[in-house]
């Protein structure tokens, strides 16, 4: 027997029964009592497994050894998986130039050498996933320079480690620029970073600027460390959702300067921490200007800054400026500390200072009492919508007429490419926070690793109560998803998403526009993926839409483009004042009816047109 189908685009083809693909083709026939279209856009995210390795692999999740042969399960079942780097032990003493280079263990390299240089450009650069490890570099090094330019630009899943990066050197300078420009999820660790070194100064510049959702990691940075000046210029800029957590960072310096220029500038809820930052330090000088200015809420928690140090003195200018008003705490600020001088200028709102050193503090200009152009500044910044909620990404239901022109946003999935499950081997691998040591021994995930984080987060998001009303589950198997999909809608089903991702980012025209279901007032199946080793869906109901499928028109020629697929959620009385819609379309919760398009690889199920 063979079952003959094709993929989006394909011609048909005869497929081995016993595959992924053909289990779900018969299971889909079956559940709905109709035959999938061969070119269904589904299909292409079931598996890839052959019936041979299918089977294979299902014996060794049985019995709990997948992690014998990840390396071969990650490529066959098209998975997300990091690189394993194994520990590199050679030495290099002279000048390199590292080009085109990805997934590398640097250990002692550098160590121990004199004056030179080492250059990092376009490293790694537009790749996927991007795992480096600088173990030891350049320690006791004197008068050497680092150099990282264009360093995994453009790439999507990064995780660097430097671990005791420049401990000890003497002189010389780290150079990081450019660095994870515009990339999606960066995972950054300095681990005793550039402890007891003397006089040995980095430069961030444009660090992670335009990145998404990614986490940095500054731990003992410059401890010890004497006449370190660290500049930090543009860090975070125009970035989405970016954590940065300084902990111990110059702890008990001897001169330290550090200057954050422009840190996490129009950035999208920024959540910074810096706990025991230069505690302990002597005469260390510390500018914030412009941090986190025309940032969209956000979080500060400024614990132990600068306690006990020795003639500190710290200096924030335009701290918080956000246009969506942040949170800032100050726990045991500069208690303890002796002839500290701190000042505010123009400082933002919601700050809460608890144990707060009351000697050598001045406050300037608190938000409150700004005069009447400083007010409207921040006023006009907030404004402009800010760059997070982008044209077109939410519009009104009368939007969606033939003839209307209108700005569509990017649409393009920013997340690796990865495929289901088979359900059956999806059965055998532990889906739980609880059962995390098991699934970090699966995907060979160490402790405290950017994969264990990644794996918590959606396991987190999974294991949330449903908000009131809402009906959700996480799924792995495009079986799964169908499941779930007509427990909620019944057997009557399909599966909608806009056909590919023309038009992104310019002006289109609306074409021929179809109401699914006559125009009624229905309820769908929203599924939008989640960042996971495998192809991993949270799939929720959504009361009271409407959806519409629209010919996308290239304004110009008028010639179709695209097939879009958008949804209008008509009650938004339970959404935060504070959505990105309203800020986009003003009005509130509740108010306005509120459209937007299906992102490439996300969908949404409704009930069929008959």
């Amino acid at each position: 027997m063979q079952v003959a189908f094709g993929g989006a685009g394909d011609s048909s083809v005869s497929e081995n029964p016993f595959t992924p693909k053909a289990s779900f083709v018969r299971y889909w026939n079956k559940q709905l009592n109709r035959e999938i279209p061969k070119t269904h856009f589904l299909l292409s995210k079931v598996s890839p497994l052959t019936a041979v390795d299918s089977a294979s692999f299902f014996k060794l999740a049985a019995q709990n050894h997948l992690d014998s042969r990840l390396p071969s399960f990650c490529s066959s079942a098209k998975l997300f998986c990091f690189p394993d780097l194994s520990p590199s032990l050679e030495k290099h003493s002279k000048d390199v130039n590292f080009a085109v280079y990805l997934d590398k263990n640097f250990t002692n390299y550098g160590s121990g050498g004199v004056a030179g240089a080492d250059t990092f450009k376009n490293y790694s650069e537009n790749d996927n996933v991007i795992v480096d490890t600088f173990r030891r570099y350049s320690r006791e090094s004197t008068g050497r320079k680092e150099k990282f330019s264009n360093y995994a630009s453009g790439s999507n899943v990064v995780d660097q480690s430097f671990n005791t990066y420049a401990a000890a050197a003497t002189g010389g300078s780290g150079d990081f620029n450019n660095y994870n420009h515009e990339v999606n999820v960066p995972n950054l660790k300095f681990t005793s970073y550039s402890d007891d070194s003397n006089g040995h100064g980095q430069t961030f510049t444009r660090y992670t600027e335009d990145a998404n959702a990614g986490q940095q990691s500054f731990s003992n940075y410059g401890k010890n460390g004497n006449g370190v000046p660290n500049e930090f210029d543009s860090y975070g800029n125009g970035s989405n959702v970016m954590g940065s957590d300084f902990s111990g960072y110059g702890k008990t310096a001897n001169g330290a300067q550090d200057t954050f220029t422009s840190y996490a500038f129009n950035t999208n809820n920024p959540v910074n921490g810096f706990k025991s930052y230069g505690e302990g330090g002597n005469a260390a000088v510390d500018s914030f200007s412009s941090y986190r200015d025309q940032a969209n809420v956000g979080e500060s928690n400024f614990q132990s800054y600068a306690k006990g140090g020795n003639a500190a003195e710290v200096d924030f200018s335009s701290y918080g400026q956000s246009f969506n008003e942040g949170t800032e705490k100050f726990t045991g600020y500069g208690k303890g500390a002796n002839g500290q001088s701190i000042g505010f200028k123009i400082y933002g709102k919601n700050t809460t200072f608890k144990d707060y050193a009351k000697q050598g503090v001045t406050f300037k200009r608190y938000n409150e009492s700004l005069n009447s152009a400083e007010t409207a500044q921040v006023k006009a910044a907030g404004s402009r919508a800010n760059k997070w909620v982008e044209p077109g990404k939410f519009f009104r239901e009368k939007m969606l007429k033939q003839g209307i022109v209108m700005p569509m946003p990017d649409i393009k999935d920013k997340m690796p490419a990865r495929s289901f499950l088979p359900r059956n081997i999806l059965s055998k691998i532990p889906f739980s926070s609880s059962k995390i040591g098991e699934l970090k021994k699966t995907f060979h995930a160490a402790d405290n690793s950017s994969l264990e984080t990644i794996m918590l987060d959606a396991l987190k998001e999974c294991e949330r109560a449903p908000s009131p009303g809402e009906t959700k589950r996480c799924v792995g198997s495009a079986e799964d998803m169908l499941d779930f999909a007509t427990s909620v809608l019944g057997r009557n089903v399909d599966a909608r998403t806009t056909e590919s991702v023309n038009g992104s980012k310019n002006n289109i025209k609306i074409g021929a526009v179809r109401k699914i279901n006559g125009g009624k007032v229905t309820k769908s199946v929203s599924c939008h993926q989640s960042l996971y080793p495998y192809l991993l869906y949270y799939c929720h109901s959504v009361p009271k839409v409407r959806v519409y499928e629209a010919d996308i028109l290239d304004p110009n020629t008028e010639k179709k483009i695209n097939h879009g697929v958008a949804i209008c959620h008509l009650d938004t009385s339970s959404w935060s004042s504070g959505h990105g819609a309203f800020l986009a379309l003003g009005s509130g919760p509740g108010r306005i009816e509120v459209c937007h398009w299906i992102f490439e690889n996300d969908m949404t199920w409704t009930i069929a047109d008959s």
